[in-house]
């Protein structure tokens, strides 16, 4: 894979990443909540105008162009595996930024995680 290439994947990558920690943070602007015939308005409402939800939905179509023209450029077989990636950035980010736990099976996990794709990238 050449250097374009893998830039445009790790360029989808952390934009798939950041789409869903920005989910999350619009997630948590809003607060739980459960779809019923009731309240389908009411909480779609709130979807549909919440910013960081919104910047999400925003990322991931940006991320789909990113995307395209990555796979226009490289083999999905091995463009496809480094989207993996997207969950280190995210355990990351998300012990970061929501206080989420990073356990040793996580670590475990990610650790698994990059050696698999540093291993299928020099292939």
């Amino acid at each position: 894979m050449n250097v374009l290439s893998f830039s445009l994947v790790m360029i989808g990558v952390l934009l798939n990443a950041v789409a869903q920690l920005l989910l999350k943070a619009g997630t948590n602007a809003i607060g739980a909540f459960e779809f019923s015939a009731a309240n389908v308005a009411p909480v779609g409402w709130k979807i549909a105008t919440e910013p960081y939800i919104l910047a999400g939905i925003g990322c991931y179509a940006v991320s789909v162009v990113v995307w395209i023209l990555a796979l226009s450029r490289a083999e999905v077989s091995v463009a496809y595996p480094m989207l993996s990636l997207g969950y280190v950035v995210n355990a990351i980010a998300a012990w970061y930024l929501f206080g989420e736990a990073v356990t040793p099976g996580r670590l475990a996990g990610t650790a698994v995680i990059i050696v698999g794709v540093f291993i299928l990238a020099r292939s």
